[in-house]
This record gives structure tokens, C-alpha cells and sequence, in this order.
């Protein structure tokens, strides 16, 4: 296994990342570990652009959608 040395890393990430290491029963170390591996191999592209929009657009699903255009628009009219 590789060793990384991150520096410069601000306190007060430091400290969030140790609270939520507590708040999850682990040591910093390996609630950094977990990040990076959840994290790491996720590529945002095309796919999970459009994957995240869709899943998006089913939480309104049904309910009536403004055209975002109009209220600029209207904004500008005023």
C-alpha cells in the first residue's frame, strides 16, 4: 500500500473531517481512507450529468414547472 502526505490542509477541514471520524466511530485516518475510496474512482461526465438531472427532474415529476427564461425576463422588465 502507498503512503500520502497531504500539507497545508485547513484547520478547520481538519477538524470536520475528525468530528465526522467521532460521529462515525473511526480514526481520521480511516475516515480519509473511506472518502477517498467512495470518491476517487467517480468520473463526472455526460452520463452522470445526465443521471443526476434525471434524478432531479422525478422529484417534480407532476408538479408544474416554470420556464426559468420568464423570470429573468420579467425582472428586467420592472
Amino acid at each position: 500500500m502507498a503512503t500520502i502526505t497531504v500539507r497545508n490542509v485547513d484547520d478547520r477541514l481538519v477538524a470536520a473531517l475528525k468530528a465526522r471520524a467521532k460521529a462515525n466511530g473511526r480514526s481520521l485516518e480511516e475516515e480519509i481512507r473511506r472518502l477517498l475510496a467512495r470518491q476517487a474512482p467517480r468520473r463526472a461526465g455526460l452520463g452522470d450529468f445526465r443521471e443526476r438531472t434525471a434524478r432531479l427532474a422525478a422529484l417534480t415529476a407532476g408538479r408544474p414547472q416554470t420556464d426559468s427564461a420568464l423570470l429573468p425576463r420579467e425582472d428586467r422588465d420592472r
